[in-house]
C-alpha cells in the first residue's frame, strides 16, 4: 500500500470517530499553545527588564562605592568615598564620553501654595543628568552647571510632581504657568526652572514622581553630618559607544584609583554597565525559564500519553478489521503504517491548530493583560516538531502491536 493510499485510509479511521479524535488531539493542542505562550512569557519578561535596564541611557556605565560593613559614606570600612570632584576629573581627563553626571538624594516635604506633598525623593544632581539618563525636559530648562557653581536655589520638577502641585483645576495636565512658581522643599524656598517630560518607572525608580535640584544644594542645605561635605553615592558615565566602553572602564577606574590612593585591581568602588545588569537579571530568571519550559514540556508528554491510549483501543477495536486486511494482502509493514499515520494526523493537526491557539494566546496576553509576552519565532517550528514526534513516539507502540496480531487470532475476534 502506497503512502497516499495509507493516509486516505488513516484519514478514514479518524473520521469515523470524530469526537473521539479531536478530545485525543486536545493534549496535544494544549501542550504546543504551552510551549509558544510560555516561550513568549519568558521572552517577554526579559525584554521587559533589558527595556527598563536600556531606559537608563546609552551606554550607561555607573560608578558606586563597593559594599561594606559601613554601607555608604567615610565610615565604610571598604568603600570609597566618591567626591564631586571625582566629576570633574573624569569630564577632563577621561576619553570616549559624552556626558557625565552624579546623584545625592534625600527624602523631603515639598510644597507649593496649599499643596503639600510628603516623602518626596529629592535627587541632587548637575546639568549632564538628562543626557545620561536619556530624560528630557518638557518646559522650561534644566539645571545647568552655573546652578551648581552658585547653588541656586532652582528645581526641575518630574511631571508627576508637577502635575500634583500645578495641574489644572479640571484635567489630569501641567498647567503652563508652571515654570518660575515658588516651592518649598524641606525649609528651603526654590524657583521652579523646568518640568521633565513622562518617563514613567524605570526598575524600581519613579522618575516623574522625583525632583531634581543642583548637587551642591543637597550638599548645603541636606547632606546629614556624618556624611562628607561633597559626597556622591553614584557617578554616571555615558560612553560614545559600546565598542570603546571597556576602554572608558579602563580610564575610569585608574584615574579614580589614582585620586584616591588606591590600589586599581580593589579599588573599593564597582563600575556596572547596562550589559552586566542585564545579566544578572537574565540569570534570575534562567529557573523561571526553565520551570515554564518543562511545564510546556510535560502538557506535550500528557498528549502524547492520550494519542499512545486512544490507539490502543483503536487496535483492540478494530482487531477483525485488522486481520481481514492481513487476510485479503496487507502487510504488517502496511499495518503498522496505517495505524501510526493515524497517530502523526492526530498529532499534527493538534500541533496546527496548537500553534494558532498560541500565536493568538500570546497577543491576547500582550494586547489585553498587564503582562507583557514577545512571540519567539523559533517557538512555532520547535512546537509543530515537538508535536509530530509525539505523534511518531508515542504511536509507534500501538502500531507495531497492530502489524504483530496474527490474521487467524484476529479474524476469530468478536
Amino acid at each position: 500500500m502506497n503512502l497516499l493510499k495509507s493516509f486516505r485510509v488513516a484519514w478514514e479511521g479518524l473520521a469515523l470517530n470524530k469526537g473521539r479524535s479531536v478530545l485525543t488531539a486536545l493534549g496535544v493542542i494544549i501542550g504546543v499553545a504551552a510551549v509558544i505562550v510560555m516561550l513568549a512569557v519568558s521572552a517577554g519578561a526579559e525584554a521587559e527588564i533589558a527595556d527598563q535596564i536600556n531606559a537608563l541611557g546609552a551606554n550607561l556605565i555607573m560608578v558606586m562605592p563597593s559594599m561594606s560593613r559601613g554601607g555608604f559614606g567615610p565610615q565604610a570600612a571598604a568603600g570609597v568615598q566618591l567626591a564631586y570632584d571625582d566629576i570633574v576629573a573624569i569630564e577632563e581627563n577621561v576619553s570616549g564620553i559624552t556626558g557625565v553626571s552624579a546623584e545625592q538624594s534625600t527624602t523631603q516635604e515639598v510644597k507649593a501654595g496649599t499643596t503639600t506633598l510628603e516623602d518626596i525623593s529629592v535627587v541632587g544632581t548637575t546639568s549632564g543628568f538628562p543626557d545620561v539618563r536619556d530624560y528630557q525636559v518638557l518646559v522650561g530648562r534644566f539645571l545647568t552647571e552655573e546652578d551648581n557653581d552658585r547653588s541656586n536655589k532652582v528645581v526641575a520638577l518630574g511631571y508627576d510632581i508637577a502635575v500634583a502641585l500645578f495641574g489644572d483645576a479640571n484635567a489630569d495636565r501641567l498647567h503652563p504657568s508652571a515654570v518660575g512658581q515658588k516651592v518649598k522643599i524641606g525649609s528651603t524656598n526654590f524657583t521652579v526652572v523646568g518640568v521633565m517630560a513622562e518617563k514613567g518607572v524605570v526598575g524600581t525608580t519613579d522618575y516623574d514622581g522625583q525632583v531634581y535640584i543642583p548637587l551642591t544644594v543637597v550638599f548645603d542645605k541636606f547632606m546629614p553630618s556624618r556624611f562628607g561635605n561633597d559626597e556622591v553615592r553614584l557617578i554616571y558615565v555615558s560612553a560614545e559607544s559600546k565598542e570603546v566602553m571597556d576602554s572608558v572602564m579602563s580610564q575610569v577606574t585608574n584615574l579614580l584609583a589614582k585620586r584616591h590612593d588606591v590600589d586599581p585591581t580593589s579599588p573599593g568602588f564597582t563600575l556596572t554597565t547596562q550589559d552586566s545588569i542585564i545579566d544578572t537579571q537574565a540569570s534570575t530568571t534562567e529557573a523561571f525559564r526553565n520551570l515554564l519550559g518543562w511545564v510546556a514540556a510535560v502538557s506535550l508528554v500528557v498528549g502524547g500519553i492520550g494519542i499512545m491510549n486512544i490507539m490502543l483501543v483503536s487496535v483492540t477495536e478494530r482487531t477483525r478489521e485488522i486481520g481481514l486486511r492481513q487476510a485479503l494482502g496487507a502487510r504488517p509493514r502496511d499495518v503498522r503504517q496505517q495505524f501510526l499515520l493515524e497517530a502523526v494526523i492526530l498529532s499534527l493537526a493538534g500541533g496546527l491548530i496548537g500553534v494558532l491557539g498560541g500565536v493568538g494566546g500570546s497577543y491576547l496576553f500582550n494586547t489585553l493583560g498587564t503582562m507583557r509576552t514577545e512571540l519567539v519565532s523559533a517557538s512555532i517550528p520547535l512546537a509543530f516538531a515537538a508535536a509530530a514526534a509525539v505523534g511518531i513516539f508515542f504511536g509507534f507502540y500501538p502500531a507495531a502491536k497492530a502489524a504483530q496480531l496474527e490474521p487467524i487470532v484476529a479474524l476469530r475476534r468478536e
